[in-house]
């Protein structure tokens, strides 16, 4: 299949890379073409995992968007979510019918992107999918390399318009085999694991982060008191899903660090092999890492934001959410991915239902 992955990041270069060796045609953009060079020159991005070493062939990295969105079938997005809305923007217009754009993990940024082609003047009927998380748990360890720790088993994914989800997930299904079909692009937003796992660590462990020159908080920064703060957190989550009668699974995250029972998103023993890797022992600085200005920020103004309009309450999200505004100096909820920024908050039940299955 004819895939773009678009961004720089580090699942970005996971998700050429991975698909680029399961047969696809992959167009890889970055819009920083300095950055893109060692890429362009060799066409291969160096990938370590638990294969061995290798180079993988990337047959088009380009710093065209047009050219990488035009070629495309499929279009993979696995940035950040604070980086959605420029993007966003800038892909307005090149959409066609029946393109399928993934987002693992969303944060809403399906709504997000379909916002910004309605905006743009692009009325084509493109899908748009979200998931839980990133489908691989990755570093960069050199311009051109990756160490690719842990892949996702299971992809709990929701599309906008859900009208679309028999051909949306026709084509997800080629490219990642993992994703699993649920309700729409709401469901998809609240199964984002980022908010839960991100907040309570590096908000609990914010001594040590400004401390010591690294500190692994997934290692010594899980601890049992921070481990019942992501469970209540992660209770939350489960209630205002099922407050909008969305169904299990709902992939608790406890799961995650569970070595029996149900399966979460990245099979067992990820959190182990996670740690072992070494690759989370690194310094955070608070104000300005992704883990608070993407999960915080973002994630968790997402989920208060539904709560709220839910009536299911978040008071653990809440209370997370103005400790990090504290952090930063900023009121994170007011600049948050809600509800209300997305111009959905005065909608009753029936009438998000409606748009979340037929769209703009």
């Amino acid at each position: 299949m004819r895939v773009a992955v678009l961004g720089g990041g580090n699942g970005c270069y996971a998700a050429a890379a991975e698909l680029s060796e399961n047969g696809h045609e992959v167009w890889f953009w970055r819009r920083d073409a300095e950055a893109l060079a060692p890429v362009l020159a060799s066409g291969t991005i160096r990938v370590r995992d638990f294969k061995g070493e290798r180079d993988v062939a990337i047959v088009h990295p380009t710093t065209s968007l047009e050219e990488a969105i035009g070629a495309a079938e499929a279009v993979v997005i696995p940035l950040p979510a604070v980086a959605q809305p420029g993007l966003a923007a800038a892909a307005a217009p090149y959409w066609r019918d029946g393109q399928v754009v993934f987002l693992p993990p969303g944060t809403l940024g399906s709504i997000l992107f379909a916002k910004a082609a309605r905006d743009a003047g692009n009325d084509a009927d493109a899908s748009f999918a979200e998931t839980g998380t990133l489908p691989y748990l990755v570093r960069k360890h050199g311009p051109a390399e990756i160490v690719i720790s842990v892949y996702a088993t299971r992809l709990p994914t929701g599309v906008f318009p859900a009208r679309n989800a028999d051909h949306a997930f026709a084509v997800l299904e080629q490219v990642y085999p993992a994703v699993e079909r649920i309700e729409d692009a709401l469901s998809g937003g609240l199964m984002n694991a980022g908010p839960i796992i991100h907040p309570p660590l590096i908000i609990m462990n914010a001594g040590p982060l400004e401390h010591f020159p690294a500190w692994d908080i997934h290692n010594e920064g899980t601890q049992p008191s921070i481990r019942a703060v992501t469970t209540a957190l992660d209770n939350e989550r489960i209630a205002v899903r099922e407050a909008l009668s969305y169904g299990a699974p709902h992939f608790p995250l406890a799961d995650h660090y569970a070595t029996d029972g149900d399966e979460w998103m990245y099979g067992k023993a990820a959190h182990e092999k996670l740690t072992d890797s070494g690759d989370w022992r690194e310094k955070i600085e608070l104000k300005s890492h992704r883990y608070m200005r993407e999960d915080t920020a973002l994630g968790l103004s997402m989920i208060v934001s539904i709560g709220r309009w839910a009536g299911a309450p978040t008071p653990i999200a809440a209370g997370l959410l103005a400790i990090g505004s504290a952090i930063v100096g900023e009121d994170l909820y007011a600049k948050g991915r809600t509800l209300e920024a997305l111009g959905l908050a005065g909608m009753d039940r029936a009438a998000m239902k409606e748009f979340l299955h037929d769209g703009y």
